[in-house]
């Protein structure tokens, strides 16, 4: 890429967590033992992301324990997005729905025992790990609230995406920002704050117009910074979900502009937040115990984000061609669905645009 990445606002202090030695050892052995990675060149590629500096970022009060979970949960998320965003599964909706009912079933609670001599995608086996010790800390209406927001996910991975892939749809771009909340799998990030925090936010709080704008802003500043930092990595693939690509392709805008258009808008959202919660705290000052820690978390997030994309290798590669290859790096158990015979690389996606 030749254009230059403008400097992104951000007000709010670099911060890290001081158990990320520990995460990063849990996280190495979590994925080996639910099967999510076990190829060497999946391995490697896993390891550079270092998700486990990028979950003491966005998480950095958590204690040890929580810190592992929350990390396991980003490790599950970013996986099976990879399967879903870099690989064929991506533009074949069908061939993933039986793995997400699996899915479904793990939430809902309806799961059936593995049959005998079965090996389940490791994405379910992993999902039924993480529900078990999730949950146990939760308030009902917080569980209703993750679940819907973690099945949403899906769902608009798996249909909404890769619908658009398989049709050749371009969104258009207030239709993207809204459906990039939940692609992006943020909302199901922020609910954990809560667990992390060790608060109960009761649905009056997530019912009021100004969290709900607080919330949406962040949501929308990681989102749309992510689309920043990874658009180089998307072209190489092909992929159309990207604010940078829409504002090209929709308004005529040359790299270097659509670019400093998205970051001028990330601006404009990190402000709508500072708004809000100002708003937020001012109206309820009695709640301040519930809301500063919420809030400090939504901080959290927008400023490790940031400062995550800047430094991994995920999206600042030596050589963005390896994106060109998922195969070298996708795990098929991950979701226990083989390649199309068919084929359909990054470069079939291109040339179907």
């Amino acid at each position: 890429m030749e254009s230059e990445l403008p400097d992104i606002y951000c007000p709010f202090p670099q911060r890290t967590n001081p158990h990320v030695g520990h995460t990063r050892e849990h996280i190495d052995a979590w994925t080996r033992r639910t099967g999510l990675v076990h190829r060497e060149s999946a391995r490697r590629r896993f390891e550079q992301a270092d998700f486990g500096a990028f979950v003491g970022m966005v998480y950095p009060t958590a204690g040890s324990e929580h810190l592992d979970l929350v990390a396991d949960w980003f490790v599950w998320l970013f996986l099976v997005d990879d399967q879903l965003d870099d690989g064929h599964l991506g533009r074949n909706p069908e061939r993933v729905r039986d793995v997400v009912a699996r899915m479904r079933s793990v939430v809902e609670g309806t799961a059936p025992g593995p049959l005998p001599g079965e090996d389940p995608p490791a994405a379910v086996v992993a999902l039924a790990d993480l529900w078990e010790r999730t949950i146990p800390q939760a308030a009902p209406h917080w569980r209703t609230r993750f679940a819907w927001h973690l099945m949403t996910y899906l769902m608009t991975a798996t249909t909404w995406e890769a619908g658009n892939r398989a049709e050749g749809v371009v969104p258009a771009e207030e239709t993207y920002v809204a459906q990039r909340r939940h692609t992006g799998a943020i909302h199901v990030c922020m609910d954990l704050i809560e667990i992390v925090a060790g608060i109960e936010a009761p649905e009056s709080v997530h019912n009021d117009p100004r969290f709900i704008t607080a919330l949406e802003a962040s949501c929308n500043v990681v989102c749309w910074a992510n689309d920043v930092y990874s658009f180089e990595k998307e072209q190489v693939l092909g992929e159309i979900h990207n604010l940078v690509h829409l504002v090209r392709h929709h308004r005529g805008y040359g790299e270097q502009q659509a670019l400093d258009h998205v970051c001028a808008e990330i601006a404009t959202e990190t402000e709508r937040f500072l708004t809000a919660e100002d708003e937020l705290l001012d109206m309820y000052p009695q709640l301040s115990e519930l809301l500063v820690p919420y809030l400090d978390g939504m901080r959290s997030w927008m400023r490790g984000n940031l400062d995550w994309s800047r430094q991994t290798p995920r999206y600042n590669p030596a050589d963005v061609s390896q994106y060109a290859e998922p195969a070298e790096y996708l795990e098929e158990t991950v979701l226990g669905v083989a390649a199309d015979p068919a084929g359909s690389g990054a470069s079939d996606v291109q040339r179907s645009r």
